[in-house]
């Protein structure tokens, strides 16, 4: 992924974030060996406090990994709470239930193992946050199924919508790119959402549903 920051100021965000725990550098530590993309430290602390914001307790993820957005919506639960993670991979879904466990939330994750939107159709709300991550060319159809899900007041938050800075370089897009466009401009015009784009890393949608 390539940053839409400029290095220098996404240099000294970084500097700001402190030393991880165990639980949260050992999670890291596995993205940078294994390449794999997680949503990073400061997207991970705005979804912690967008979930302290809504009080939320029923939280729906829409791709999980191995559990690193999870994570921070689960340590944000004040009084209870579950995070429902999907994924297609089994060695995902334990290693997550791994790092659960290390730290102390087990009881906080309920974790699927399959295709997301399949899932979700079958799921009934109301949900206080619905986290959307899965691949981008399906970022348009995820909009209606949040939506269903969702509480009037709820959240549907998006990773990777700037996506490199490749949604404004006025380029003939790529099938993800275009996906993404698309998905942006829905959001951006539904009557039921208030929404904002936030040049946090790779870009990540916040969306209030209103009505």
């Amino acid at each position: 992924m390539r940053s839409i920051l400029d290095r220098k100021v996404e240099g000294y965000i970084s500097s700001l974030d402190g030393s991880p725990d165990p639980v949260r550098a050992g999670m890291e530590a596995r993205a940078e060996e294994t390449g794999f993309p997680i949503v990073g430290p400061q997207v991970g602390r705005l979804l912690g406090i967008l979930a302290r914001l809504a009080g939320a307790k029923r939280v729906l993820e829409l791709g999980s990994g191995y559990g690193y957005s999870a994570l921070w919506f689960a340590r944000a639960f004040t009084d209870g709470g579950a995070v429902i993670c999907t994924d297609l991979s089994e060695e995902n879904r334990d290693a997550a239930q791994g790092f659960f466990r290390a730290a102390g939330l087990s009881h906080a994750l309920s974790f699927n193992v399959g295709d997301a939107l399949q899932f979700a159709r079958t799921q009934a709300g109301p949900f206080d946050i619905v986290f959307n991550d899965i691949d981008k060319e399906d970022y348009p159809k995820t909009i209606d199924v949040a939506l269903r899900l969702l509480r009037v007041g709820g959240l549907f938050i998006t990773d990777n919508v700037l996506w490199s800075g490749k949604v404004a370089d006025g380029r003939r897009p790529d099938a993800a790119t275009a996906a993404i466009i698309e998905f942006n401009r829905m959001i951006s015009s539904r009557a039921d959402l208030e929404t904002v784009i936030l040049p946090v890393r790779d870009g990540v949608a916040v969306c209030q549903k209103v009505r």
